[in-house]
């Protein structure tokens, strides 16, 4: 069958593979007979092995399993390896008439009474040659069998076993055996006509058995036919019979009929295992869950957890203070349990004997959670980790599972994990144990050397044990600086003497074995008191191969020499290059290697192969592979040496001992056969030699050079639209780089766009980064480090709009477009890839066209994620490396800011944050909580240290005001709340004094006066109350002179100068001090906050949307500028920057402005927050971070960058009225800090060129782009006129008489028509030629609404007719040369945007409802309606048709564009773009945009002509569902709504399996 296997190797397993692969399922074939010297010695292979390999192809599979080509050939029966005693009894009292057969059945067999019960072991010939009378020995016993059978001393089953062929073996096990639904095997019959004729004429022709002298072999022959009649009988769904016609050269495959038969063969293989697989994943349809993935991660677990106790022993002390400890904890707060050990030391049975305990110590229902790390590959990912175990208890008790969006950020999971422990022990339900054992196995530890999702203290019935190495890795003592506890940790000694044998005595009989007693004296000789697992593991596998008969060696004296001599042993057995490189591949992985893939690989090993095929040729002329059987025999006997890993996609191979691997790395890893392993590796994962590709080799038994294909897996990254080629992605790019590969490493990972997309859609972020981070060293330079930073800035879009690629795609070119000149090597590649990647795209999408997000190595250091509730406070730790932010729901969450990572999750409180403050003399934190609780923090260790309790009435409750002032000279915490004052001492948390005051208005500002120990404290009533800091004496109090009738909002206290100042309700900022008060200032609005600079040289006072700075001065505050800094909104926060030279402030508008104080308050930058007002701001040096309540992220600033030279830079607005000309060349805007003045902004050149005046302040912008003309409506009513291409005088429209501001301006698309809206009159106007400038005419028609409502947008069509909004919702449409207004079905909120289309006939409406209408405005009726539901958007921003009226363009308050095609109302794609847009221009091919963050987005609407295949828009979007209605349907009737949440659920295949084996 040698034809029929090349013609499956060449052409069906490939296509089957891709088949498979695409279906996320890896395709394994085992073909024993495949590649070894004599084909006819395949018949004499060990049964047992063949058969073990179809279980576990039956075991694993999906789909076929086993695959038989059955010709006229039975083979040669066998002679059994093992034949029991009393079957050896029968058989040679049938022998007892035949002296000759009796001697050489009793030559070939020897008696071992190391098997339970005593068996006789077939002597091997030697050299791995069959013994020149086995077909005698064969025969004879044959003849014994069927006497013995005839006899009654056998059973027909026992009789049958001497009859066995390799194929009848095969046969009865993979198909004759097999269930009656059972669908995998398939067996290809090759039935010759004929062939009975030809065989009795031509005693030479080898398609028969024959018998050494030639003669047919008729036994054999009668074996055949019956096998066959059983199959058809049997089995006849397995059975595919092909029919040839005889012919002399039959097997040659230029014959056609042969050829035929070859092609046809192939065909129905294919047919065959594709409908298998396609099958077996319907069956398993209806039953799969979603969470398939969690049943198969658990029942993975138990199993091992349950092999690992087979043969515990021992640990029964340990277990039961383990045990008594559990339940002592069960009912009382306390820290997590550690189980520590060096390498082998047995923790991770134990782990699994304490699980398995579990209910009997605690309850019956408690709920158990074992992960054993080193077992699993996706378990070592903490973020994958928390995952299941977060799922997997949430299943557990019922509770809601984790949303999407907390899955996609590692901080949130973390702090999801934290919230549901507490959940957990609040139900005061059963119990719950997570047993998590080989810690540090996980990748994220071992690089980091930390656990931050690791809770430093459990709630009552949660319960968390660990088990660590106490090896080199270091992870133990990163436990013990988190866990300082000594009661946490618990020593895995080594087990007695005693006990060890105990442990090989239970191995011994769990393999059915025992030792002869001077072969058992030898092996107590060789392990003098050992109780090292491992090492009994090692003699017990080497003890089991001792027969009673054989006299083994001296066993080695130290683990590391039973190592060597177990590596030792197999180099003998299997020849020392094969150990070699097969440990050696295993070794160098970065995570394992499936059999699949080290059979590919090692058929790339040349140096391999030369050693295999030195004494003869390969199988076949076109192909070369590493034959499996010589693997299959080295996996057996490398026995518990290799462990076995579940894969994402498969199961992989990995060295299972760390002493074995040590030994590996010694022995066979020298620095040239590192290198020259990863190179093979690197080949195979890139695909360099797949897909037909041939490689040249020269076998010595050949003498020339062959070019052969290998055969192997091509590698493509992705394999499917859905399916990721993951294990190329987690190994290739750490074999480029061990390879010294960096120029492939350069472009074939880091200057790749398709793999960094596709290690982020299928690994996320983080490892995309970590891998990154692994090259930097060796292929560092600025480029990298701007790709990464880019990546970094990228997180927030990709965790919370999902992981679509046109995400990536868009976020880096909109990032790094403007950088690709100037850094031709990676980021100019990567940009061009992008462009590239969108013109092939096959949905609609938008095309980023120039850069419009922030750039890498701007101010913008990280967008961070790490909270279910919004940020109520932040503090820096004094050295500026560590963030402490507090939230809504009481959780504390530490970062290190120069990794970017969580360190911490502090919980504790019950209620919001109200208050953080991080000491200066050490890396501790105070936090104050609504709880009534203040909790003192080790940084470092995460520790909790003090709770300090609020006692009486004096809980932080409600909207009760309270003040938290801490003295890190004194080390007292000060507490004002309400009426009462409290004072502790750090160090002890002593209760120095409590104040109890019977004012009769609470004290609302508080201030620390330390250089005078006085505490002053302001009511509400206007008192001002002192005491003693030190003891909480009275010191006085008096009502304030200098202010009365207002409410004190702030308090700022004044160390250098020993006073205070307070603000007020009613403006006034007050000196206050022991000895007086007096009035500073009077400012014009309610005073927000007071906030003071390093050094307490300048004071910021911020009211209404105005902050004004001060000098502090002795005797008070001094003006510093004479001009307050204006903003657009309600000013919220203000910081002051390093040396005073900068000042950064927030407000309401989520806008984040840094003021340049040596410029007089010049304005130095205008940043986006994270979409919620931003009132939080703190500083630590140069860094600033800010966040908000609303936001569950926060932002880090970095003051001293400046954005890259090569980067556009921004237009500095933040009122939102900007207008765009020159196809976006220039931008109009309002100025800042005069609202009467319009800067010119030329965006090539990101400097201001002119600056336009006007009479009074600006209200809105137009531009008339044809006509060169700039349109500016005034507050007062009148409407501007401003040449763009000239100097000439300005064109003034007078004001109507009311004199009311503009509200909203629009031209028509032919700009020859001008609408101008006030409150509720609009006035049309008439733009004609003219010279030197177009001229005004007008105004043609003026309405008035006469509705109370006003007007909030305008358009105007080229016919007189106008459509305008209202602050109502309603939409109307007024036909000026008729007067007559129509009312359309309006909004129910506020309309935010209105446009007409270019042909007059259609119009678009928004409203801040996220409610979208298309009008047809013939019918004045809308055609589509669409709305978000259930979403997190806050409504439509603007709106604008395409030049050809195919598409509508909105700009969202999410930050988002849409694209809706005016067709049939469907939405084609969705953006996310950072920025609400100010306006959305048309052009030829897309549109261009102002944003809020300054920048002028350009983009081109890529739409294919098809959109049969379209995938769903809000795939980036989890939390959007749209709807869109259509009049056309039915009354009532609405379409699907497009949620891709549940779309996604439903498209995921979630399989039992991921391997498709065949034998």
């Amino acid at each position: 069958m040698d034809a029929e296997r090349e013609t499956l190797q060449r052409h069906a397993y490939p296509e089957v593979r891709t088949f498979c692969q695409e279906h996320g399922l890896a395709f394994e074939v085992v073909d024993l007979r495949w590649g070894i010297q004599n084909p006819e010695a395949t018949d004499l292979l060990p049964l047992e092995l063949c058969l073990e390999e179809l279980d576990r192809c039956r075991e694993a599979t999906v789909g076929p399993s086993f695959v038989a080509l059955v010709g006229d050939l039975y083979g040669p029966c066998l002679v059994p390896t093992r034949i029991e005693e009393k079957e050896w009894e029968a058989l040679r009292a049938s022998l007892a008439t035949r002296p000759h057969d009796l001697d050489l059945v009793a030559r070939s067999f020897r008696r071992d009474e190391n098997a339970v019960p005593p068996v006789y072991i077939l002597q091997a010939a030697g050299n791995g040659q069959a013994r020149p009378e086995e077909a005698t020995l064969s025969s004879a016993l044959r003849a014994a069998a069927r006497e013995a059978r005839s006899l009654g001393l056998l059973s027909q089953e026992q009789c049958d076993r001497h009859h066995l062929s390799v194929l009848s073996g095969e046969l009865e096990r993979g198909a004759l055996t097999a269930a009656p639904g059972d669908q995998g095997a398939t067996v290809f019959l090759r039935e010759v006509q004929g062939l009975s004729k030809h065989v009795l004429e031509d005693c030479a022709l080898g398609l028969v058995d024959r018998l050494p002298d030639g003669c047919l072999d008729t036994e054999a022959q009668d074996l055949l036919r019956d096998l066959k009649e059983r199959l058809a009988t049997a089995q006849p769904g397995v059975l595919r019979v092909h029919s040839l016609p005889w012919s002399r050269d039959l097997v040659n495959p230029k014959n056609r009929a042969h050829a035929r038969y070859l092609r046809e063969l192939g065909e129905q293989f294919v047919a065959r295992a594709n409908l298998q697989v396609l099958q077996h994943l319907r069956e398993q349809a209806p039953d799969r869950h979603e969470l398939a993935w969690l049943y198969q991660e658990v029942c993975h677990h138990l199993g091992q957890g349950i092999e690992a106790t087979r043969t515990f022993c021992g640990r029964q002390e340990l277990l039961a203070q383990l045990g008594q400890r559990l339940q002592q904890d069960d009912s009382r707060a306390h820290i997590p349990l550690v189980l520590f050990g060096p390498p082998g030391i047995g923790k991770t049975a134990l782990m699994c004997k304490l699980a398995e305990q579990i209910p009997a110590l605690l309850r019956p229902k408690t709920v158990v959670v074992l992960r054993l790390l080193g077992s699993s590959r996706s378990c070592a990912d903490a973020q994958v980790l928390l995952k299941s175990v977060c799922f997997q208890v949430c299943l557990a008790f019922g509770l809601p599972p984790p949303p999407a969006q907390v899955l996609e950020a590692h901080s949130r999971l973390a702090l999801f994990f934290h919230i549901l422990l507490h959940t957990v022990s609040r139900r005061n339900f059963e119990s719950l144990v997570l047993l998590l054992d080989a810690v540090d196995a996980m990748e994220a530890v071992g690089h980091a050397q930390r656990v931050p999702w690791l809770p430093r203290r459990c709630p009552p019935r949660v319960h968390l044990v660990l088990s660590v190495g106490s090896g080199p890795l270091g992870m133990l003592d990163a436990l013990r600086e988190m866990l300082p506890d000594p009661d946490a940790y618990w020593e895995v000694k080594p087990l007695s003497g005693r006990q060890g044998q105990e442990m090989v005595q239970l191995l011994l009989a769990a393999a059915g074995r025992t030792l002869s007693p001077l072969q058992r004296d030898l092996l107590w000789a060789g392990l003098p008191d050992c109780g090292h697992p491992g090492r009994l593991r090692l003699a017990f596998d080497e003890a089991c191969t001792w027969a009673s008969f054989s006299m083994p060696t001296p066993l080695a004296t130290s683990a590391e020499e039973a190592t060597h001599q177990f590596c030792a042993r197999l180099e003998q057995t299997h020849g020392p290059l094969l150990v070699a490189h097969v440990l050696g591949y295993i070794e160098s992985s970065r995570h394992g290697l499936s059999e699949a893939e080290l059979k590919d690989v090692l058929s790339l090993d040349d140096e391999l192969l030369q050693e295999v095929y030195r004494d003869w040729t390969p199988p076949s002329h076109e192909l070369l592979r590493f034959p499996p059987l010589l693997w299959v025999r080295l996996r057996r006997d490398l026995g518990t040496g290799l462990a076995r890993r579940l894969g994402d996609s498969a199961t992989l191979l990995a060295i299972s001992h760390r002493q074995l691997a040590e030994v590996v790395r010694a022995r066979y890893l020298s620095e040239p056969e590192r290198a020259k392993r990863h190179g093979v590796l690197a080949d195979f994962f890139l695909g360099t030699w797949s897909q037909g590709a041939r490689k040249l080799i020269t076998l010595p038994f050949v003498g020339k050079p062959l070019s052969l294909d290998r055969k192997v897996a091509p590698q493509p990254l992705w394999f499917s639209d859905s399916v990721a080629n993951t294990r190329k992605l987690e190994e290739l790019p750490l074999h480029l780089l061990r390879a010294g590969r960096v120029e492939e490493l350069r472009q074939e990972v880091l200057g790749s766009m398709n793999w960094l997309s596709c290690r982020a859609f299928s690994g996320g972020i983080d490892t995309l980064l970590g891998d990154l981070d692994m090259c930097a060293p060796h292929v560092g330079g600025p480029e990298l480090d701007l790709v990464r930073e880019a990546l970094q800035l990228c997180r927030p879009a990709l965790e919370l709009h999902s992981q679509e690629r046109s995400v990536l795609y868009t976020e880096l070119l909109a990032r790094l477009q403007g950088l690709a000149p100037s850094h031709p090597v990676l980021v100019g590649p990567l940009c061009q890839q992008a462009q590239s990647w969108f013109r092939a795209c096959p949905h609609p999408v938008l095309v980023p066209l120039m850069g419009f997000l922030l750039p890498p190595g701007g101010p913008l250091r990280a967008t961070l994620s790490g909270c279910h509730k919004g940020i109520t406070v932040m503090a820096w730790s004094p050295e500026g490396q560590l963030l402490v932010v507090g939230t809504q729901d009481g959780i504390l969450v530490v970062w290190d800011m120069e990794e970017q990572q969580v360190t911490h999750v502090l919980t504790g409180h019950t209620a919001a944050v109200k208050c953080v403050a991080v000491l200066a003399r050490g890396p501790l934190a105070l936090s104050a909580s609504a709880d009534g609780s203040l909790r003192l923090w080790h940084l470092l260790s995460g520790q909790e240290r003090r709770v300090l309790r609020v006692g009486g009435s004096g809980a932080l409750t409600g909207s009760q005001t309270w003040a938290l002032h801490v003295d890190d000279a004194e080390e007292t915490v000060y507490l004002v709340s309400g009426s009462q004052l409290s004072a502790w001492c750090l160090e002890t948390a002593e209760l120095l004094f409590q104040v109890l005051d019977e004012a009769p208005e609470p004290w609302h500002c508080v201030a620390l006066l330390a250089s005078r120990a006085v505490l002053l404290a302001v009511s509400g009533a206007g008192e001002v109350g002192m005491w003693n800091s030190a003891t909480g004496m009275p010191q006085g109090r008096r009502r304030l002179s200098s202010v009365s009738g207002e409410d004190p909002t702030c308090a700022l206290p004044v160390q250098r100068h020993g006073w205070a100042a307070a603000g007020f309700s009613g403006g006034s900022i007050t000196l206050v001090s022991p000895d007086c008060d007096r009035l500073l200032d009077k400012l014009p609005g309610s005073v927000r906050f007071l906030v003071p600079s390093e050094d307490e040289s300048l004071v910021a006072a911020g009211f209404g949307r105005v902050v004004r700075l001060f000098w502090a001065e002795a005797q008070g505050l001094r003006p510093f500028a004479s001009s307050d800094l204006d903003h657009e909104d309600l000013v919220e926060a203000a910081v002051f920057g390093p040396s005073n030279n900068l000042l950064v402030t927030g407000s309401r508008d989520a806008l984040i402005q840094v003021w340049s104080l040596p410029e007089q308050g010049a304005l130095l930058h205008v940043l986006e927050g994270v979409g919620g007002p931003a009132s939080l701001l703190a500083r630590a040096g140069a860094l600033v971070a800010s966040a908000s309540p609303q936001s569950s992220s926060f932002r880090v600033w970095d003051l001293t960058r400046r954005l890259q030279p090569q980067a556009c830079q921004p237009f500095p607005d933040r009122s939102g009225l900007t207008a765009v000309s020159h196809n976006g060349s220039y931008v109009f805007f309002p100025k800042i800090g005069d609202k009467s003045k319009v800067t010119v902004w030329d965006v090539a050149e990101g400097t201001e060129q002119d600056t336009l005046d006007a009479p009074s302040e600006v209200r809105c912008l137009e531009v008339a782009e044809q006509a060169k003309l700039l349109f500016a409506g005034l507050a007062s009513g009148a409407v501007l006129v401003f040449p763009l291409q000239s100097r000439q005088d300005v064109l003034c429209l007078p004001p109507p008489e009311a004199r009311k501001a503009v509200t909203s301006m629009a031209l028509s698309k032919l700009e020859d028509r001008l609408s101008v809206a006030y409150d509720s009159l609009v006035l049309v106007l008439d733009v004609g030629p003219g010279d030197p400038c177009p001229v005004l005419d007008g105004p043609r028609y003026t309405f008035n609404t006469q509705l109370p409502e006003a007007i909030t947008r305008v358009a105007v069509l080229a016919d007189y007719r106008v459509l305008y909004g209202m602050t109502s919702g309603d939409l109307f449409l007024y036909e000026c040369m008729r007067s007559e207004a129509s009312l359309l079905e309006g909004h129910r909120s506020c309309v935010t945007c209105v446009d007409v289309g270019h042909e007059g006939l259609l119009a678009v409406s928004g409203s801040e409802q996220s409610h979208l209408c298309l009008w047809d405005l013939q019918t004045c009726k809308w055609k589509f309606q669409m709305s978000y539901r259930r979403s997190y958007c806050h409504g439509v921003q603007c709106a604008s048709f395409s030049m050809d009226d195919k598409y509508v363009f909105a700009g969202m308050r999410d930050r988002s564009v849409i694209v809706w095609s005016t067709l049939d109302g469907t939405l084609l794609t969705v953006q996310f773009v950072h920025a609400e847009l100010d306006r959305i221009v048309p052009t030829s091919n897309g549109f261009l945009a102002p944003s809020r963050h300054g920048y002028v987005i350009r983009e081109r609407f890529h739409c294919p002509s098809s959109r049969a295949s379209q995938k769903d828009p809000l795939k980036n979007f989890k939390k959007a569902v749209w709807m869109v209605k259509c009049r056309q349907k039915e009354e009532g009737t609405t379409a699907v709504p497009q949620d891709p949440a549940s779309e996604a659920a439903r498209e995921r295949r979630a399989k039992s399996s991921q391997v498709c084996l065949i034998v």
